[in-house]
């Protein structure tokens, strides 16, 4: 079995870990929280995103995020675009990626952006082309790659058919995501395997969710498969408003710590990334879902 030995985590922690957060987090402690991830070694950090407000009031402050980050060298600022509106808005924040998102279920893909599947695509097929016109690095997300709240189960040839119609507009690289959490390691193996059908290995990463404590076993399993990149959330931060009961992202300790422990590099440095998790975790006044966080706090404090 051969594992990878660098793996590159993407923290989405202060975009869709914090969009369903329904008091507002004002924009200084969102800026800070990028710089704590970006200090304690994240390279990739999905940072906002520009939707419109009436939609997700959490992220109307997108620009004045982006314009207050002090940026890093080597470390790449993500937002997601769904539409042309949206990307000509971000546009002004010089972002170094865009995030497109469709889903794998027709009936989530209604619930969540009001459209089809195919007209989703549509949708994206300019924003990209912009993107890309604009030296911007594009990524895709496929929510629901192997569960849907509507739907149930989803078969590997919906993952398939969403692979095919993201790079056919041209999109660099793809997330499979879990979205509920519903997943299990043989079933996200398949939607992987769906999905490698049209993006090359270092053109996908793995985005799932902590529902039904799964999540580490669907990272594992995929890194066996040779993945080397996935989406993560600093102190489990996130969930799903369109799936009840949905919990957080995987949090980005747990990860980091089973990966330091495999041997695996990531660059991140796991003091100062539970330091990042308390830090949002306290502003918003609850523990972190982290488990490794909750472990090394208390060791610390003891």
């Amino acid at each position: 079995m051969s594992l990878p030995s660098r793996v590159k985590l993407v923290d989405v922690g202060p975009r869709d870990g914090l969009q369903n957060e329904k008091a507002a987090v004002p924009a200084a402690v969102k800026i800070e929280l990028v710089h704590r991830l970006q200090d304690a070694g994240l390279r990739e950090i999905e940072v906002t995103s520009f939707v419109s407000p009436k939609w997700v009031p959490q992220m109307a402050d997108n620009a004045e995020v982006m314009a207050g980050v002090q940026r890093k060298a080597g470390v790449r600022y993500s937002v997601l675009t769904p539409n042309m509106q949206g990307f000509e808005a971000a546009l002004k924040s010089h972002p170094d990626e865009i995030v497109v998102f469709g889903a794998a279920s027709e009936a989530f893909s209604q619930r969540n952006i009001n459209c089809s599947i195919a007209e989703s695509i549509e949708r994206f097929r300019p924003v990209v082309a912009a993107a890309l016109a604009n030296g911007i690095r594009v990524r895709g997300a496929m929510s629901c790659t192997v569960g849907c709240p509507y739907e149930g189960d989803v078969a590997p040839e919906r993952v398939d058919m969403l692979a095919g119609l993201m790079q056919d507009i041209g999109v660099q690289h793809i997330g499979v995501a879990d979205t509920i959490g519903v997943g299990t390691p043989i079933k996200v193996r398949r939607a992987m395997e769906a999905t490698l059908k049209h993006y090359d290995i270092d053109d996908v990463s793995g985005h799932f969710h902590d529902t039904y404590g799964q999540a580490l076993a669907n990272t594992l399993i995929s890194l066996e498969m040779g993945v080397w990149q996935f989406d993560t959330s600093v102190a489990g931060l996130g969930g799903c408003p369109y799936a009840k009961g949905a919990t957080g992202n995987v949090a980005s300790e747990d990860v980091v710590y089973m990966l330091h422990g495999m041997g695996i590099e990531t660059g991140i440095d796991l003091d100062s990334l539970i330091d990042a998790g308390k830090f949002i975790s306290d502003v918003l006044k609850r523990d972190p879902q982290s488990r490794v966080a909750k472990a090394m706090l208390s060791k610390r404090q003891g």
